[in-house]
């Protein structure tokens, strides 16, 4: 099942990256300035863009929230670094001067 939702959750990862670099520049916020006479697309289609990234990262979001639920599950306790410290820990001599 693990395998699964990682596998779904790179693929939407990459649809995400794609619909994102697909989208036309909303104006100069990298101080490109580029026209919207030479965009590929239309307005209609941006609309469609922006709709299907919203879509895409909703299912990318509820994706890794499973995976994370999922994964839980294989964790076992570990006890802390300072309860295996033995009790009777060495000591620093002193020096002789």
């Amino acid at each position: 099942m693990e395998n699964i939702l990682l596998v779904i959750n790179i693929i939407l990862a990459l649809i995400l990256v794609l619909l994102v670099l697909m989208q036309k520049s909303e104006g100069g916020a990298l101080g490109i300035g580029v026209s919207q006479e030479n965009m590929m697309f239309s307005k209609s289609a941006g609309n469609f863009m922006t709709k299907a990234t919203g879509v895409v990262a909703t299912l990318f979001i509820i994706c890794s929230l499973a995976l994370t639920i999922v994964s839980r599950g294989d964790l076992t306790p570990s006890s802390s670094v300072l309860d295996q410290v033995d009790e009777d820990t060495p000591t620093i001599p002193e020096n002789n001067n």
